[in-house]
């Protein structure tokens, strides 16, 4: 099986609150979704919760993040805290936050 790719684009996200709905769009979660960092983690550790096609793991690729992190270093400091504890729970997820793009 081959791991899905799903693309999480945070051009013009300012806030933990714009993350949270691109997170949730990206990963068609359901309309539950609590939208705040333990939901995220657990969203992310569960692959009941990820796409059906992720059957054989999860690449997800983070881009356009910089503007972010400049904005809202702690949130941005905390997201990067969860995807990290997520793959290590999840060895099928990958998240690679990407280098080109917009700053």
């Amino acid at each position: 099986m081959t791991e899905l790719v799903v693309t999480l684009d945070l051009e013009g996200v300012t806030d933990k609150a714009g993350l949270m709905d691109r997170v949730a769009r990206a990963l068609a979660l359901p309309p539950w979704f609590g939208r705040n960092w333990d939901a995220l983690a657990d969203s992310l550790s569960d692959v009941s919760a990820w796409p059906e096609e992720a059957a054989g793991g999860l690449l997800f690729v983070v881009r356009n993040w910089r503007a972010y992190a400049e904005a809202r270093p702690q949130e941005w400091e905390t997201a990067q805290e969860v995807f990290a504890h997520a793959m290590r729970s999840m060895p099928s997820l990958t998240v690679a936050l990407t280098l080109g793009g917009s700053s």
